[in-house]
């Protein structure tokens, strides 16, 4: 097994028709996500012949509307690409204001002020999401940007039916907000089962649609959300936003029997966990030989490994723009065996013998395959159920609660009952650490599997289990994806967390119990795992029935994306002319390397036309 970063990688213009992409195309798109809005959205993009970026992008404003307990455009989040044959990954996280400090939820006697970090103004990071969406939409869109926003525009405008699990958590929220935030001014009416609009969203979306990413940033959206800071002694400023960039990062690679995961770096912590997740278990192999899927021994075999997994996240982890990051030596083989030779397969390790190695849940996510093979695999969030309560008043949009991820007081836990360390310390313009882990795999250079969860600490447990569920226990897809999982993060002691889909129960419980573990019932359902698996040409989807998602496959003439593609081209390279009457009746000349090259036309096909009329693109990194 080999663990490495990948090579950053520029995008280059090519010949689109010529690629390998097209050679194998699929038998169609697919789309795995949280609802069936965001669902349908992204396979309506797809039929149109829109990209998975084009999707994606599509897919997350629409879930900022119809599931505002954690889509969003006041949150943050990271996205993991695969087009074109290559490996992207891109950081929109949220960032800590100027004026955030250290101790900032901490009171006079040095301890920490309950729920500070995670109700009101102060919560809040500056958001992330709107500048991602357009950033990965300027790298790799073809469909004009404000046709992408439209959908969300017409679900604010004209409402959606109110899920009965969505309005649960609403009542939840509202409780625990308790009429000190304006939460219930927006969401107070929410009905399951009845038609809920938001019209100050719609034209917040419109404005967005129409004016790009400097309207959210420092436009009349902008204005707003100050103002919203300064009503409630938030810290938010202009110069915050407009400070607010994005990062284009080295996805980290984990290869392992013949397939490579590609999934998200520092400031995450979930790359970094899976990859030591995978190869402790690797070295471990001798004890999982001929073990059940979900049996005492299996179950324990896992909590032994995650434990020291936790314990690295706790010391080593953060943004690595404020403190070093040992990811080589964190993922590096030699280490592994070292960590995976403290494993007891018989017993539990005691809780204070594992150190570190060396000398929530209202998250969500969807995933998108497109026809080429291209893969997005996004996770976004809010952090907890609709963030901080607080909405933007005059925008209609909720800020996060991101603040919370950081280390409030180093060595005390967090929302998820996760502790940190100094490198997860405030300060300002850092970004906090996060679990989200948006992962594709891929085999001999083809997208074989999209996937990721919500779940808070719990999302690169979940995933490692769906992996370990796929190829090691050869499931299908959906029943791996819909299989029993379990959580334990070194602290507190000894405990193995489940959910009420698939509790502890039976002889398995009673032998856990026996070895001295404690289980509980975490109170919410352990991820929600939206999945996509390529096998060949054909696609399928699974949806985790934890959650409300949706999966579609969509099939599609090939000859529709590919004009869209190859008018794309000729609009981003000046060294390949094609025949735009081509591009659109789907005839396309091979032309050679060699061809010679003429002056962009003046008739540029209409995707050509529909970007120039986009807004100005800020800064790529």
């Amino acid at each position: 097994m080999r663990f490495f970063l990948s090579k950053a990688l520029a995008l280059t213009a090519a010949f689109i028709a010529s690629s390998p992409a097209f050679a194998d195309a699929l038998e169609g798109g697919a789309v795995a996500a949280p609802d069936q809005y965001g669902a349908e959205v992204a396979a309506q993009i797809l039929k149109q012949g829109g990209n998975a970026v084009d999707a994606a992008v599509a897919t997350a404003f629409t879930l900022a509307v119809t599931y505002p307990e954690a889509g969003n455009i006041g949150g943050g989040g990271f996205m993991t690409l695969y087009i074109d044959g290559k490996p992207y990954f891109l950081d929109y996280r949220e960032t800590a204001p100027n004026a955030a400090t250290r101790d900032m939820y901490l009171d006079e006697n040095g301890e920490v002020i309950e729920n500070l970090s995670l109700i009101g103004a102060r919560a809040a990071g500056v958001p992330g999401t709107v500048m991602g969406l357009w950033e990965a939409h300027q790298r790799f869109g073809t469909l004009p940007w404000s046709e992408l926003i439209a959908p969300a525009v017409g679900y604010a405008k004209n409402g959606f039916i109110v899920a009965e699990k969505q309005y649960q958590y609403r009542k939840d929220a509202l409780d625990l907000f308790n009429a000190s935030t304006n939460f219930s001014d927006y969401f107070g009416s929410m009905k399951s089962g009845e038609i809920f609009r938001q019209p100050e969203l719609a034209v917040t979306l419109q404005r967005i649609a129409d004016l790009g990413v400097k309207e959210f940033y420092s436009g009349r959206t902008a204005d707003l959300l100050v103002a919203q800071m300064q009503s409630d002694q938030g810290l938010i400023t202009r110069q915050d936003l407009q400070d607010y960039t994005v990062v284009w990062r080295e996805p980290l690679q984990v290869s392992f029997r013949g397939n490579t995961l590609y999934t998200a770096p520092p400031p995450s912590s979930g790359g970094v966990a899976l990859a030591q997740l995978i190869g402790i278990k690797e070295a471990r192999a001798a004890d999982f030989k001929g073990v059940k899927l979900n049996s005492a021994r299996y179950i324990h075999l896992l909590a032994e490994i995650e434990k020291r997994v936790f314990a690295d996240r706790a010391d080593y982890l953060g943004d690595p723009a404020f403190s070093e990051v040992p990811v080589k030596q964190l993922t590096d083989p030699a280490y592994l065996k070292q960590r995976s030779a403290e494993v007891n397969p018989n017993a539990i390790s005691p809780t204070e013998a594992v150190r570190p190695g060396l000398e929530r849940h209202q998250t969500t996510h969807f995933s998108i395959v497109d026809v080429q093979g291209n893969a997005v695999s996004n996770t976004y969030t809010l952090n907890w159920d609709y963030g901080s309560g607080v909405v933007v008043r005059g925008a209609g949009f909720l800020l996060n609660d991101q603040m919370d991820d950081f280390s409030a007081k180093p060595g005390v836990a967090n929302a998820f009952g996760v502790v940190g360390g100094d490198a997860n310390a405030i300060a300002p313009g850092k970004r906090m650490l996060s679990s989200m882990s948006p992962s594709l795999v891929t085999r001999d250079g083809k997208v074989t599997l999209v996937l990721g969860t919500p779940g808070g600490s719990r999302i690169f447990t979940s995933i490692f289990q769906v992996l370990n569920n796929l190829y090691d226990y050869d499931l299908p897809l959906e029943k791996a994806v819909a299989a029993q999982r379990v959580h334990h993060q070194l602290l507190p002691k000894d405990t193995i967390y489940y959910d009420s889909y698939a509790p502890l129960t039976g002889k398995v419980a009673d032998e856990l119990k026996g070895m001295g573990y404690v289980l509980e019932d975490q109170g919410w359902e352990m991820g929600d795992i939206q999945a996509i698996r390529v096998n060949g040409t054909q696609v399928e989807t699974a949806s985790d029935p934890r959650g409300r998602g949706v999966g579609v496959v969509v099939t599609q003439s090939l000859a529709n994306a590919e004009a869209r593609q190859l008018a794309l081209a000729q609009c981003r390279s000046p060294q390949v002319r094609v025949d735009s009457q081509a591009a659109l009746t789907g005839s396309f000349p091979r032309l050679a390397a060699s061809t010679t090259v003429a002056p962009p036309s003046t008739h540029l096909p209409p995707a050509c036309h529909l970007r120039q009329s986009d807004p100005p693109a800020r800064h790529l990194p």
